[in-house]
């Protein structure tokens, strides 16, 4: 089992590849270098978030339509070669955007689509088919290993890039693309390679699966701890995520650092989350999982007020100690989150609770990339002052940082669970559908 864990990290792992070129350099490139507006960087960035809502019909219809006596692997090779097409071709739509408005607009929402569609279509397949292959008992050692084999490769693919891109130039950067995406394409595959076996016929599921996403939502509404970790969810990943298209330009812009010194900031900020996801697992089991998330998320706090701070003073070492706090802050604040996340849901209705759970996420990242995006465009346009338009973004999410800690005080997973098992999961749909 242990291959078949690695492989699927691989298939992990190459789709993660594809994320790290467009969300920690070419985010740069297009608002510093090409001055683009942050918010259509970022519209165009949360592309697979503004898709993420099909994953339910991708897995639905994965489950009914083998293709090949394959329920799983078409649809994971089909959405890894989307990702690689996307991010081999954003770099020189970007470029036609500054040139060519109206035609890199809608070429941007192609090439960017094309990579968010991919983005679905590959996670939930290989989400399920890790699922499958792992039984209930072997599913928390295969996302651990999933989880650190994609921080490691973003972490390498971000060294890679660094030293690819000095001196940058555009063609190098297209070049730098072409070789993560092919480089991406290769590990997939590798992954791949005889890692399902084949069904003989479709599984036929529940008519669950036919259920509404209002629907669903209603019936998570019911529930007043289900309602607030929703809520709560969201603002936590709305400030932890916002920064994710505006620190490398935050960077540029402040400090004057190259496309490779912005470029290898991920690696900071992923080898210390990677340190804690370490940490947090071994502490799991000492300290409540509630007190471990408000740890994280006080360092998280923190380290947004060392970057803000930073820009303020126009002090390069604060900057780097605040990306460094941030993802040590970030690496418990997500291993103790997950930890708790699973704890508010009922055996009955795991399915139902962690896909609300996934939405929020999914809905957070959106809406934390527009959040940062639109204040950074309007306070430079009415200061004329970039730095400043940064700083907000990050006050902005130290404030939604202490809402969500003022959140988690209130959220119980006990009172969560009486609560929910009170109604079942049919019920609550028959519930929402005769309303």
């Amino acid at each position: 089992m242990l291959l078949k864990r690695i492989q699927l990290g691989m298939i992990h792992a190459a789709v993660a590849m594809t994320l790290v070129p467009i969300n920690s350099t070419l985010n740069r490139v297009m608002i510093k270098e090409l001055e683009l507006s942050a918010l259509l960087v970022a519209i165009l960035a949360s592309l697979p978030y503004v898709f993420s809502p099909i994953q339910m019909l991708i897995g639905s219809y994965s489950d009914r339509h083998p293709i090949f006596g394959l329920r799983r692997t078409p649809y994971i090779l089909l959405g890894l070669l989307l990702c690689v097409v996307g991010v081999i071709v954003t770099p020189q739509v970007a470029f036609e955007l500054a040139g060519n408005w109206w035609l890199g607009l809608w070429l941007g929402i192609l090439a960017f689509g094309a990579w968010g569609m991919g983005y679905n279509f590959a996670s939930v397949s290989y989400m399920a088919l890790a699922s499958e292959l792992s039984g209930e008992k072997g599913r928390s050692k295969t996302i651990t290993v999933m989880f650190l084999i994609m921080i490691v490769s973003m972490i390498l693919t971000s060294l890679g890039m660094g030293r690819m891109l000095d001196p940058y130039s555009p063609q190098v950067l297209q070049e730098t693309f072409m070789i993560i995406g092919m480089l991406a394409l290769s590990i997939g595959v590798l992954g791949l390679l005889g890692l399902e076996k084949k069904v003989s016929k479709p599984t036929i599921h529940s008519s669950g699966g036919n259920i509404m996403i209002r629907q669903i939502f209603r019936s998570i509404m019911d529930n007043q701890q289900a309602k607030t970790f929703f809520v709560y969810l969201w603002l936590l990943l709305i400030a932890l995520l916002g920064q994710d298209v505006l620190l490398e330009p935050f960077g540029a812009e402040s400090f004057q650092m190259s496309v490779r010194t912005t470029t290898q900031l991920t690696s900071i900020w992923g080898g210390c989350m990677l340190v804690t996801l370490a940490v947090g697992g071994l502490l799991e089991g000492r300290f409540p999982k509630r007190t471990l998330a408000q740890a994280g998320n006080f360092g998280a706090l923190f380290g947004f007020l060392l970057i803000a701070a930073s820009g303020m003073f126009a002090m390069i070492q604060v900057f780097y100690l605040g990306v460094v706090v941030l993802g040590l802050g970030t690496g418990l604040s997500t291993v103790a989150n997950l930890s708790l996340m699973l704890d508010m849901t009922t055996p009955a209705n795991v399915g139902l609770f962690i896909g609300a759970w996934g939405f929020s996420n999914a809905l957070s990242r959106l809406s934390g990339s527009v959040m940062a995006g639109s204040i950074r465009d309007v306070v430079t346009y009415l200061s004329r002052n970039a730095v400043l338009g940064y700083v907000i973004v990050f006050i902005a999410e130290i404030v939604l940082m202490g809402v969500s800690i003022w959140l988690l005080r209130s959220i119980d997973p006990v009172a969560f669970r009486k609560r929910a098992g009170k109604i079942t999961f049919s019920e609550k749909i028959s519930v929402g559908m005769d309303n």
